[in-house]
């Protein structure tokens, strides 16, 4: 007589489960990483007891490995298209550290590039969060990790980027700071207000 098989998970307990074992991780390693317009929060679980490693991309597991007997080494995964590499190795004292490579840079290498390369602003409206990034050399504007496709406008001086989102008005607006080495001064306004300006990392 054939056994019975097991109902399939369905969505609501599969995904009631990843939060329960989320709330039970315990992190060895964690990394925010800016990329296209937002910030992945990554963390990685590593049992050196048990030799389980578990990545972890914004609270959602996206690689599990339990029994491992050989507890360094490499996982690959990617983020929004971009090939990253975590890697084990061995430390002193039985220890171990763990390394993050993004888009085949180390982690502070990529930050620092990226750092250069994107300006970012956030502000709170009416108890909604947004993150406004701007990619310098592309002219590229995220809004909460959402390319937008306006373009901007030329105006005296510089130009401005006009969208909006859940009836706010936001501006980027970018000027000519007259100087050379300066550049072009970027800023962004919200519904008339003017935006504090954070790091991108």
């Amino acid at each position: 007589m054939a056994e019975a098989e097991e109902p399939a998970e369905t969505a609501e307990e599969a995904e009631a489960r990843q939060r329960e074992n989320y709330a039970k991780r315990e992190v060895a390693a964690e990394w925010r990483v800016p990329l296209g317009g937002r910030v992945f929060r990554v963390e990685f679980e590593h049992g050196t007891a048990s030799g389980r490693r578990v990545l972890w991309v914004d609270e959602r597991e996206i690689l599990r490995r339990d029994w491992m007997f050989k507890l360094v080494g490499e996982d690959a995964f990617h983020l929004d298209g971009v090939r990253c590499i975590l890697r084990v190795d061995p430390a002193p004292g039985f220890k171990y550290s763990y390394s993050l490579f993004v888009g085949g840079q180390a982690f502070d290498q990529f930050t620092e590039r990226q750092a250069r390369a994107l300006k970012a602003w956030e502000v709170t409206v009416r108890d909604k969060f947004y993150r406004i990034v701007l990619e310098k050399d592309s002219l590229n504007v995220y809004l909460n990790g959402k390319l937008r496709e306006e373009v901007g406008e030329f105006v005296e001086g510089g130009a401005d980027t006009t969208f909006q989102a859940d009836g706010n008005v936001f501006i980027l607006h970018s000027r000519s700071s007259g100087n050379k080495r300066t550049g072009i001064i970027h800023s962004v306004t919200v519904n008339g207000a003017q935006v504090s300006e954070v790091d991108i990392k």
